[in-house]
């Protein structure tokens, strides 16, 4: 979502991925699979789309357009609205993808679907302040960020964030996703 901003008519999510916590999702997460096993926004459990159009919709930027797998596809329709869609693959326990360029072609009718609808779409918002809730697959990331007083250690696996809008909502979850200790120079 780099460089979004209220300029934008629309969102466009080309290559989407089921949440972490959907069992039929080709390779499911949320962004990262190695480290988170929950995000969610004012409770509720989100998809990297759903968190993506929430950050869009407080810019008021509407999502009108997704592809990915079967799983991602309904999540998004289910938590969006009548978005457009594309599917370009099949969970199978692995996945039964379309070739590259009928993916192509499927996404571009389907773009092109939404572009002429533009006027009946609507921006994703939730309700602010904002709460954050992120559980890891290990202890300790809860652990080291409970020490920051803006984060509260929920269990042993999860903290939560309360942010005042989707900004600083998203850049605290850019920071905990890309921080690591051992970056040195």
């Amino acid at each position: 979502m780099a460089g979004v901003d209220a300029s934008f008519d629309a969102a466009l999510f080309i290559g989407y991925h089921a949440s972490t916590t959907n069992p039929r999702g080709v390779r499911a997460h949320t962004f990262s699979s190695a480290h988170f096993t929950r995000v969610a926004l004012n409770g509720n459990a989100v998809t990297e789309g759903e968190f993506n159009a929430a950050f869009a919709g407080a810019l008021g930027v509407p999502v009108i357009f997704a592809s990915g797998d079967d799983a991602a596809v309904e999540e998004l329709k289910t938590r969006l609205g009548s978005i457009e869609t594309a599917e370009t693959k099949k969970s199978l326990h692995s996945a039964e993808t379309l070739t590259p360029e009928a993916s192509c072609e499927r996404i571009a009718a389907g773009v092109k679907w939404a572009l002429e609808r533009l006027h009946n779409f609507q921006p994703y918002t939730v309700r602010t302040p904002v709460t954050l809730e992120i559980s890891f697959k290990n202890y300790t990331p809860a652990q080291m960020l409970s020490y920051l007083r803006s984060v509260q250690r929920v269990d042993s696996h999860t903290i939560r964030f309360v942010g005042k809008d989707m900004a600083e909502v998203s850049d605290f979850v850019d920071m905990v996703d890309g921080y690591s200790p051992d970056l040195a120079p």
